[in-house]
Order: C-alpha cells, then sequence, then structure tokens
C-alpha cells in the first residue's frame, strides 16, 4: 500500500473514531470500538486488538477486546512485543516477528507486529494495542505515528 492511501484510511478511522466515541469514558467499549474499525479498515492488519494491565495481577497483561483469531490469554509485562512495550512504554515495530527474541506466538501465522502503549489521561499505563499481520514488514513509521496519535486522542482524554 502506498503512504498516500495508508495515510488517507488513517484519517478516515480517525475521524470516524473520534465521532463515535466523543463523550464515551468506558474504556472496554472504547477498545472494542477502535479494534473493530481498526481491522475493518485495513486488509493487512491479521490481529488487531488490547492487551490490558490487570488491575489484580501488575506483572501481568491479559486479552482485552480484539478482532481476529485466537489471542494469548495473559503475557507477562516484560515478555515478548507486547510485554516488552508494557515495560518501556515505547512503541515496538517488529518487521520479523520470528527475528524477536522471546517473541510469544499466539498465532503461527503473524508475521510481523506493530505495539503501541495505551496510556490514560493520568499518564498511567492501562494497556498496549497489538497490530499483526500475516506479511512480513507490514508496518512503517506511518502506522506508528497514526496509532500512536489516535491512542492519546481516544484513551487521553
Amino acid at each position: 500500500m502506498q503512504a498516500d492511501q495508508k495515510k488517507a484510511l488513517y484519517e478516515e478511522a480517525t475521524k470516524e473514531l473520534v465521532s463515535i466515541t466523543e463523550g464515551e469514558t468506558n474504556v472496554t467499549a472504547l477498545m472494542a470500538t477502535v479494534s473493530c474499525i481498526l481491522s475493518e479498515k485495513f486488509d493487512y492488519y491479521f490481529w488487531t486488538g488490547f492487551y490490558v494491565v490487570d488491575p489484580n495481577k501488575q506483572n501481568e497483561l491479559v486479552v482485552g477486546p480484539y478482532q481476529g483469531t485466537l489471542g494469548c490469554l495473559r503475557i507477562p509485562i516484560g515478555r515478548g512485543v507486547c510485554g516488552t512495550v508494557a515495560s518501556t512504554r515505547e512503541t515496538q515495530l517488529v518487521a520479523d516477528v520470528h527475528a524477536f527474541p522471546g517473541h510469544i506466538a499466539c498465532d503461527s501465522r503473524s508475521n510481523s507486529e506493530i505495539v503501541v502503549p495505551v496510556v490514560n489521561a493520568d499518564g498511567q499505563l492501562i494497556a498496549v494495542l497489538d497490530v499483526d499481520s500475516v506479511e512480513l514488514n507490514s508496518f512503517d513509521e506511518i502506522d506508528r505515528v497514526e496509532l500512536e496519535t489516535l491512542m492519546q486522542r481516544i484513551f487521553a482524554q
């Protein structure tokens, strides 16, 4: 997909999501809506969803709302791509997940991934957004910038 096409799709998705979620405060509803719209909008998204910081086990992420095949139920913070993002609060763009040290394969068909930290208005990490693709090298700086901006607009309001 060309850069201008990708940017236009993100612009559409953002406009749609901001409109739909305006005034909504329920985090589960927000995550479900974001997962649905992004999954429907981008054909290279194979798995789209959230791993939420477990309030009862602060050292674990638990699967939240998602679109796609069965996800891992729990991921230790600091382990795999999602756990790394949860511990560093820095987006990970992974061209080949099989080359990522400690990668957790929830579905062996996933080959590349982007994971973005999700922080609330108080600056607390509440989740990570995880997007997988069956193709290698599916995600780039456009995805990173657009998804980081979208997570900020939806969850840190």
